[in-house]
C-alpha cells in the first residue's frame, strides 16, 4: 500500500521553483486566497511574516507534487501528515479543496505570529539525546517537546532565550546536535492556548468532507473524519507530533512504500532511522 506523507514547514524557499501550469494555478490560489505570491515572495497582507511565508510556500510545494502525481497515476492507500502538512493533507483527502487548504494556512499562520510581536521565540533542534534526558532538559528550561521524530530526533517549543540555554545543556549531556531556529510561535505547545478563541473561530468556518483516503493524525495515529477535523486542527497545535510512533502505526497498517509529496526529505530520513532500529524485526 502507497503513503503520502505530507512534510511540516520547511526552513527555507528553493530558488529553483517549477515553471509549469501546475505550479502557475498554485501561485493563483495562493495570491489571491493565502495573500502571499511564492515566487516573489511578496505578501498582500499587511500581517504576513517570513515564517508564515515558509508555512504557505511548503503547503504549495505539497499540492503541487500531489498534482503531478495524480497526473502519473499515482494515488496512496493512506495520508500521513506532520505539524503543518495537516493542511494539503485536507486537500489531498478531499476534505478541502486546494484554495481553502491554503487560505487556512495563511489565516491560522497569521493568528499565531502576533505571538511574536511581543516575545521571541525558538526552535531547537535535539540529535542524538534519548527521550528521558531531553524531557529533563525541557522541563528544567520552561521549554516544551514538539516533535518527536525518531528516537534520537527532536524539537523542543518555547521562548527564545529559553531555548538557547537548553541547547546548551542538550550539548552537555551529550547531543550530537542542539541547534536553535527562530519562529514566530511556539508551536505544538500549551503556549499556542493564548489564541484559542482566534484560531476555533478559524478552523470552524469550514466545512470539512469526510477523508475519501484514510487520514492518520500524528497525535494518536488515529484515522480522521470530516466531523474530527474543526477540533483536531486546533489541539494539534497544543499537542507534540509523534512521528515515530506515526510511521510504525503505517507500517503496522499496510503501508509498504512512502512517497514524501512536497519540497525536502526529511521524513524519508527519519523513516530511514527508524526501520535501522529495527532490522530484523518484522514488527515496527
Amino acid at each position: 500500500m502507497k503513503c503520502f506523507m505530507l512534510p511540516g514547514q520547511p526552513l527555507f524557499r528553493s530558488p529553483r521553483l517549477p515553471q509549469d501550469d501546475d505550479w502557475q494555478q498554485i501561485v493563483a490560489l495562493c495570491r489571491s486566497h493565502a495573500l502571499f505570491d511564492p515566487e516573489s515572495g511578496e505578501w498582500f497582507a499587511p500581517d504576513g511574516t517570513d515564517n508564515v511565508a515558509l508555512q504557505i510556500y511548503g503547503v504549495a510545494m505539497s499540492l503541487y507534487g500531489a498534482r503531478l502525481l495524480k497526473k502519473s497515476g499515482v494515488t496512496p492507500g493512506i495520508v500521513a501528515e506532520h505539524s503543518m502538512g495537516i493542511y494539503p493533507a485536507l486537500a489531498l483527502c478531499g476534505s478541502l479543496p486546494e484554495e481553502a487548504a491554503l487560505e487556512i494556512t495563511s489565516r491560522g499562520g497569521r493568528v499565531m505570529a502576533r505571538m511574536g510581536i511581543s516575545r521571541r521565540y525558538g526552535l531547537g533542534c535535539v540529535v542524538g539525546l534519548t527521550l528521558e534526558p531531553l524531557l529533563a532538559l525541557a522541563k528544567n528550561h520552561g521549554v516544551y517537546l514538539a516533535n518527536q521524530n525518531t528516537d534520537r530526533h527532536f524539537l523542543l517549543s518555547g521562548e527564545e532565550l529559553a531555548m538557547e540555554a537548553a541547547m546548551a545543556e542538550a550539548l552537555l549531556a551529550g547531543a550530537f546536535s542542539a541547534r536553535t531556529f527562530p519562529c514566530d510561535a511556539p508551536l505544538h505547545t500549551p503556549l499556542l492556548g493564548e489564541m484559542e478563541r482566534e484560531l476555533r473561530e478559524i478552523f470552524s468556518d469550514y466545512r470539512y468532507r469526510d477523508p475519501v483516503v484514510p487520514l492518520m493524525n500524528h497525535i494518536d495515529q488515529s484515522c480522521l473524519s470530516g466531523g474530527d477535523l474543526a477540533e483536531f486542527m486546533y489541539r494539534e497545535l497544543l499537542l507534540p507530533v509523534q512521528w515515530e510512533g506515526t510511521y510504525r502505526a503505517l507500517r503496522g497498517a499496510g503501508a509498504t512504500l512512502f512517497l514524501e509529496v512536497g519540497g525536502g526529505d526529511s521524513l524519508k530520513k527519519y523513516n530511514r532511522w527508524i526501520d535501522s532500529q529495527f532490522k530484523g524485526n518484522d514488527s515496527p
